[in-house]
């Protein structure tokens, strides 16, 4: 029976780390592809590499700080006005990586 629990606990889990991936790539789809899909005002192209790493050498916490407040051409925020810190977080990694 402890078996049944564990391995039903694992696939829920699974399944909320899938939807939460689903999530950042549906916020990706319907806002940050505008200027990321095609490197629109100088935005850094999804996963490429070379254009992400000056960026993501900054660390995390200034990357969300300048999502958050705006740059260059990103109003604060970007498109997404409801996201979270903890999204914009997801989504820098998704549009680095493509992950």
């Amino acid at each position: 029976m402890k078996k049944i629990v564990l391995a039903t606990t694992a696939l829920f889990a699974i399944m909320g780390a899938h939807a939460a991936d689903q999530a950042t790539v549906d916020t990706y789809n319907k806002t940050c592809v505008i200027c990321h899909g095609t490197g629109a005002a100088g935005a850094p192209k999804f996963a490429v590499a070379d254009e992400w790493a000056v960026r993501l050498e900054q660390g995390m916490p200034a990357l969300v700080k300048a999502v958050d407040g705006g740059m260059g051409a990103m109003p604060p925020k970007g498109m997404c006005t409801t996201c979270t810190p903890e999204e914009f977080e997801k989504l820098i990694t998704y549009m680095s990586t493509g992950k």
